[in-house]
């Protein structure tokens, strides 16, 4: 009876910051269970990587260049991946970018590029790619939080204000796209250890106090996250909308 309950055989997903650490361990995770995976990101080169690794181990896939800051990047990409595969079954906004620094020393441009990237881009490509979803009355839409979403960290900012963003608007946008059977959700992961934040947790002793703050002791992976972002995807998470699933080691418990 419930064999079959995370199957994303005959859906389309499209994964934004796909050449992420994060990004291409979600699409591979979606792959894995069926789904057609579009991975989109700015970084066409290292995209063509994660397409040729997929495609090897025998996943169609399809590599987009696309800035999610654009609204004609966006809208274009969406139009090449409804005139290869007919629909867009599934989102996932993994695009992201944090700049580490006190409130007092953030600059205008990086306050604007970090909460453009953050949050507009999740914004632009939910409304834009979340169009097929309306006209097909069935959509997953999994937007990336944080714990920053819930936590205010000293020198995050403009990415804890970006996070906090994307929490509201996706329980906005749940309940407005809810009588289209479109469950949009968020993941709010802690730090998770991939190359993009190695450099920051050798440093000044970083790596012993986050892992000193999580619960369970240690970081996140990111086989952490996919397990996440797949619940959410298929039709386990069918009557789950509008929430943010933790994926934090117990660190927003207390």
């Amino acid at each position: 009876m419930f064999e079959n309950i995370f199957d994303l055989n005959g859906r389309v997903a499209v994964v934004t910051g796909g050449a992420g650490g994060l990004g291409r361990e979600v699409a591979l995770g979606l792959a894995e269970f069926g789904a057609e995976v579009v991975i989109a990101d700015r970084n066409l080169e290292v995209l063509k990587e994660v397409e040729g690794r997929l495609n090897d181990l025998g996943y169609g896939a399809q590599a987009l260049e696309v800035d999610v800051t654009d609204q004609k990047s966006v809208s274009g990409a969406a139009d090449k991946v409804l005139d290869r595969h007919g629909k867009i079954d599934i989102l996932v906004n993994a695009a992201g970018i944090n700049i580490r620094r006190p409130v007092s020393e953030v600059t205008e441009s990086e306050w604007d590029k970090t909460v453009n990237i953050n949050l507009k881009g999740t914004y632009l490509c939910c409304k834009i790619m979340g169009k097929s979803m309306v006209s097909q009355n069935r959509g997953k839409i999994v937007n990336f939080g944080s714990v920053s979403s819930l936590l205010g960290h000293p020198e995050h900012s403009a990415y804890a204000a970006s996070k906090g963003g994307v929490l509201l608007f996706t329980k906005v946008l749940a309940m407005e796209w809810a009588r289209n059977n479109i469950n949009v959700n968020a993941v709010g992961p802690a730090y998770i250890e991939t190359a993009l934040t190695r450099d920051y947790l050798a440093r000044d002793g970083n790596y012993e106090k986050i892992v000193k703050s999580i619960p369970m002791g240690r970081l996140g992976s990111p086989t952490d996250v996919v397990g996440a972002v797949i619940y959410l995807s298929s039709g386990a998470s069918d009557f789950v909308t509008g929430t943010i699933l933790m994926v934090d080691g117990g660190r927003t418990a207390d």
